[in-house]
Parts: structure tokens; sequence; C-alpha cells
């Protein structure tokens, strides 16, 4: 038998080799250690035995008996075993389809323990393809007949559950003696949690099934209390060894930039530019999270903090997710400063080599104060003179590598980063301890309610109708769609066959153009530019239009097969009506009408409250659909659960600062073995390049 220790590569363990070592890794497994850490989602329960004379069918039952007969039969490929077993009390018929093998595993006058759910077969119960167990002679076969539980692991198409089920059996007890304990024993006392190794053997192995959940609580908090850690650490590293310009903006600065704003600001971003501007005054780098609901003017915050960095002759790079949001800051910071001293630029992807050419050479030279751009911005030959500030808007968007490239070009530039998503309090002390995060809790006045309607797609006829009618009297509208084209795997509505549709059918004769992310940056401006200046009614579109787009005209929102999308994104797509002075209508279609999928879309129609809407969501979805899909750039969490696990978010945080004040660097004895566990945890993730000094 081959020996096995924590960090053999999971190539080596039996049954895996090379290539499903590949799809393990997609799954965050590598190592023997990454192995036994992967946590069940669910058990099977496979209840004592009962005698077969009791069985009734519809039931889940365990049998022991013995294999009175058994016969194959049907052609070859699809050949079925059929088996006999008796007890005292009576016979039963066990069936296993496409499963030839099993007639070599068992003989007749076998004692087996046969678990599964129960049918009736003529006169007689009946099991198929259930699991069996064949006993030793030797040994009483009701010597340890009680209930039992199989863990059933995360799959995937190409690795199964019960193959992974299968590694962890075969290495489990040989290297269940070599987990090392991380928490100190007054910590895991306190907290009332069990031993590490115990943990880990009982989430696979439970002899009861409320041994299952307190092995996920000990589990869980040690996932939390790393990332804890980890974020804590790497924040006081890089408040120790980064420097920034310092930014002062006195009475006379303020003034300026006040004048440049076509509205005043609302006490909300007040308070959040106070905020802002103490922190560009200290030479220790700002790193802020600005979060605001959808509409809450976060975008004029940024603009004054740009200002502010113009004004102490800093260069200031405005990074956001898309071509579209990244022309209308552009356009829209353009107009704030006509007829102003300050140069500004536009980086995106489809800039041609010439002009693009132009543009770097003066950012280089310093002779553009503030460069607002995409992706394109992060590329290896854009480089700046004097970084003063970096702004990243909706920052989930951008993985953590990325951004830390961003950063890296201006050496230890002030950070703010946005979002229009929510963070809910577990997900903000989970993920974010590493950053200041302002709230912005008030929208600025003239904002108009949403209606919100979800409506089974088979009865759209009559919202049709009615935005026909509204566009005669001038109203946009905006119909957002899953796909771009159609798909053989999805069956969602792609954007393309629908604006053909609607043009044909409900909207014939009205205004109409598409936009989606495979047209270039040109293109995009172009039908964005036709749908502001009320040339075109209706925008069939993909959530390219998600985030940022302004069009006051816009009154109407349709969200086409809305149950395949986030709370917090429908919520994002419907703030891009509800900008101007009419009120304005949301219509969630969705072909999914079971009782959940409807239960789900009523949080929209109940709520505008982006925070309410983003704590439903975490709830339903875990933090991936709020932070966007490994963007974050931390592992996943594999038994933490941040919508239910609320005591231990604030446990993990508490002995998170507790630890760190006794030991910033975790080098005493009694803490050595959490830095070696938060080395494993984050190794390769990005997290740590995210966060360490540039």
């Amino acid at each position: 038998m081959a020996t096995f220790d924590l960090n053999t590569p999971v190539q080596f363990v039996r049954g895996v080799g090379p290539i499903r070592a590949g799809e393990l890794a997609a799954l965050g497994i590598e190592t023997v250690g990454d192995l036994i850490e992967y946590v069940p989602f669910r058990y099977e329960t496979f209840p004592r035995s009962v005698p077969i004379g009791q069985l009734t069918a519809d039931g889940n039952e365990t049998v022991i008996g013995a294999v009175h007969s058994l016969r194959r039969s049907g052609p070859p490929g699809a050949q079925r075993v059929t088996a006999t077993v008796v007890d005292g009390t009576g016979r039963c018929r066990v069936q296993w389809f496409h499963s030839p093998y099993v007639a070599d595993q068992i003989q007749q006058g076998d004692c087996i323990r046969v678990s599964g759910r129960v049918t009736q077969y003529r006169d007689l119960a009946q099991f198929v393809n259930p699991r069996f167990d064949i006993l030793d002679d030797a040994k009483d076969p009701f010597g340890r007949d009680e209930d039992r539980f199989e863990a059933v692991y995360p799959a995937t198409a190409s690795m199964p559950a019960k193959a992974i089920g299968r590694m962890v059996a075969g290495v489990l007890h040989q290297v269940i003696d070599r987990v090392v304990e991380t928490l100190p024993e007054s910590i895991r006392r306190g907290r009332g949690l069990a031993l590490r190794r115990t943990a880990i053997l009982r989430i696979h192995r439970p002899v009861r099934i409320e041994d299952a959940e307190t092995a996920r609580r000990r589990l869980a908090y040690d996932e939390l209390l790393l990332t804890q850690l980890a974020i804590r650490m790497v924040r006081r590293r890089r408040d120790v060894d980064q420097s920034a310009a310092a930014i002062k903006v006195d009475d006379r600065v303020d003034a300026r930039i006040r004048r440049r704003l076509p509205f005043a600001l609302t006490p909300g971003q007040e308070g959040a530019v106070r905020q802002i501007v103490a922190d560009l005054r200290d030479t220790r780098p700002m790193h802020r999270l600005l979060q605001a609901d959808v509409g809450a003017g976060k975008t004029a915050v940024a603009v004054y903090a740009a200002l502010a960095a113009i004004a102490a002759r800093q260069q200031v790079a405005f990074l956001a997710p898309t071509e579209v949001l990244a022309q209308q800051h552009h356009r829209k910071v353009s107009q704030y400063l006509t007829d102003s001293r300050v140069r500004i630029g536009l980086l995106v992807g489809g800039l041609a080599t010439r002009p693009r050419a132009a543009l770097l050479n003066a950012v280089g030279a310093g002779e553009i104060d503030l460069l607002v751009g995409t992706h394109a911005m992060i590329e290896k030959d854009v480089s700046f003179r004097s970084l003063g500030l970096l702004i990243i808007d909706e920052q989930h968007k951008f993985g953590v590598a990325q951004r830390a490239i961003a950063r890296a070009k201006g050496g230890s530039p002030h950070t703010l980063v946005m979002t229009a998503t929510p963070i809910p309090r577990t997900l903000a002390m989970t993920f974010f301890g590493d950053l200041d995060i302002t709230t912005i809790s008030d929208s600025p006045p003239g904002r108009q309610p949403i209606r919100t309607h979800v409506v089974r797609s088979a009865d759209a006829d009559g919202m049709w109708n009615a935005i026909g009618q509204r566009t005669q009297s001038g109203e946009q509208a905006f119909v957002v769609c899953p796909l771009v084209e159609e798909s053989d795997e999805l069956d969602a509505k792609a954007v393309t066959v629908e604006c053909e549709r609607l043009r044909g059918g409900p909207l014939r004769g009205v205004g109409m153009d598409l936009l989606h992310g495979r047209m270039t940056a040109e293109q995009k401006e172009n039908v964005m530019r036709r749908f502001r200046d009320g040339e075109v009614h209706v925008l069939v579109s993909t959530t390219v239009i998600e985030v940022g787009v302004d069009v006051p005209g816009a009154t109407m929102m349709v969200i086409e097969d809305a149950d395949r999308f986030g709370l917090s994104q429908l919520h994002q797509l419907r703030g891009r009506v509800g900008r101007g002075r009419r009120a304005s209508d949301c219509w969630l279609l969705t072909d999914a009408w079971h009782d959940a999928a409807r239960a789900r879309l009523q949080v929209l129609v109940e709520s505008t409250d982006g925070f309410r809407i983003a704590e439903a969501d975490l709830a339903l979805r875990g933090p991936g659909d709020l932070l966007g899909k490994r963007q974050h750039g931390m592992p996943d969490f594999r038994a933490a659960n941040l919508g239910t696990d609320l005591d231990l978010v604030a446990a993990a945080n508490a002995d998170g600062g507790t630890i760190l004040e006794r030991d910033p660097l975790l080098r005493l004895p009694e803490f050595r073995a959490l830095g070696d566990a938060i080395r494993r945890r984050f190794r390769g993730s990005g997290f740590l390049i995210d966060s360490a000094p540039a």
C-alpha cells in the first residue's frame, strides 16, 4: 500500500492519476490534505435493518439476509442481475440494472446487507439498484447493525460524487493521524469546538447525523478564522510598508470642486466625501470601499475625489468594468469639466494603434490628468508618471490579480473601490476587512419609484402592448436577455433572436436596436448615443447594461428568464430605470412558475432596498453572486455558510483580532500552526497578491 501524507499530490491516490488530478484541481483539490478537507453537502441515510417480512413500499430500508438465488438476464451491454434474499421472516427481490459485475461479487449463500428504496413487485418487496455489502460469515451479521450515513460530495459531470467518496475512503484512515490541531486549546474549548482531527473524520464518517453538524461548525470556524487572520495581516503589512502622496483639500479647492458639480451633494454623499478627504491627506494609502444602493450617487463622490487628487498635481485612473460604462463616465466627467484645464483621456480595448500610442505617451508624460478606461488600462504598456488615486467602479467585476496590477502601475496610490451591490454585514466582516467601508444610505432627490411585476412568459401579451403604447408618448424601454445567441445547452432567450421576434411581432413599428458585448466599442457607443438621444425607443441588450448606465428617458425594463439571475443582479438591472421624472416599471419574465422561483422573485416586488435584497441573495445563493464568481480572490468556503453562520462569523472576527494583538506575525508556538494553515489555504489564490505591497 502506498504511503501518503497531507502534502502528497492527489494524483498518486488510487483511482486518480494525472487526468483526474486536473479535474480535482478544478474543485480546489490538489493534495491529499485538500481531499480530506473536501466537505460533503448532504448525507444519505441507511437505517438499521428490519426483518424482510416487515418491509413496506416507498420507504428507505435496510435488510440483512442470505442470497437464496442469483441470475443474470438480458442482452450484453444491458444485463440485469436479479437476486432473492431471505431471512427467517420472508423473502424479497433485489435487482441491479446495467451492473453485471454484481454477479461476480455476490454468490448464492452469501450473507448481505441491502439498503435502498423499497418498491413492490407482484407479491414481493423489491430493491432496485440498492447499495449492498457482503458480510463476514465468521462474524455476527447484526453485530454492527445501526443507522449509517453516507457522505454525498459536491460533484461535476466529469467527477461524480461516488468517485470522490471512494478517493476519500482510500486515504482518510491512513492520514487522519497526521492532521494537526491549529487552534490553541483555550480558544477551542472557549468556543465549544471539536478537535480538528475528530471534525475531519466525522464530516466524512458521522456515527450520528448530529456529528456531521458538529464537525462542520469546527471546519467552518477554521475557514472564517483563517480568512480573518489573512486579511488583517496583509492590511497591517500594507499599512506599514506602503506610502502614498498626501492630498490635501483646503476650502479653496473644495469650493472649486463643488462649482463643477451640477447639483448639491446629499447628506450621505457629504459624509462619504469627508471620510475620503481625511484618508487622502495621510501618506498611508487609502483603501476604501464606497458602497451604495443603485442610483445613490457614488460617481459624484468619485469625481470629487478625482478632482481633489488632480488639484494636488496627481494623476487619476478611473477603471470601469465595461466599455459602455467607461464611455459614460468619460462623457459625464467631461461635461462636469467643460472649459476646465483638466486633461481627460479614454482608454478602451478597441482603440486604434496610433491614437492609443499617442494617449499612452501622454499618460506616461503626465499630460493626462484623468484616464478613464476598462481592462485595457492594466496592460503592460500602460504607465503613469504620478498616479495618486485609483478608482475602481464595480470592484467585484475585476479579478484580484487585475486589481493588484492596476495598483502596481502607480506604486502605492490611494485606492477607492465602489460597488452598487450592497455588501451584507457578514460578507463585509469576512471578505472586506482589509478595506475601510463607507456607505451612502440616501438617494438624490427626484428619484422615481419603480413598480416591479413577476409575469409568466406565456402571459406577457398585455405587457408588450403597454410598452408599445408608452413608447408612442416618448418613453423608452430596456429588454434584457441572458444570452447573445441561441445555445443548444441553455434554454434561455438570446438577444439576437429576441430582437428579431419583437421587431416582427409585439413591438412592430417601434424604433429598436441591439446591444451586446461582442460589438466593437464604436458600435456600442453609437447604439447608446441613439438610445440616449431618443432615436431608439427599445434597446434589446445583454447584461452589458447592468451597471452604471444612465438614460433618464428609460422608464421600462423587461428582464427575460429572470429566474436565471441572482436577486442582486436583477436589482442592478432594474436600477437602469427610474432615473427621470416619470414613474417606472420593471417586469420579471419567467417560465419557472413553481412556488420557490416565484417566492424568490417576490423579494424584488416587495422591496427596492438593495441591502435587504443583498441579504436575501446571500442566504439563497451564497457570496459568489454578490462578489462576482471567484472574483473576491479567496478560496471558496466549503464548510462555512455566510447566510446562517452568523455566530461563527462574529466569533472568528473577534478571535482574529485578539490573536494578532498578541502575535502579529503568528510566530509564537501556540499560533504557529495557524500561520502554516494560512499559507496552505491561500496558496495560489491571488488574495495575497491583491493585498500585498506593490
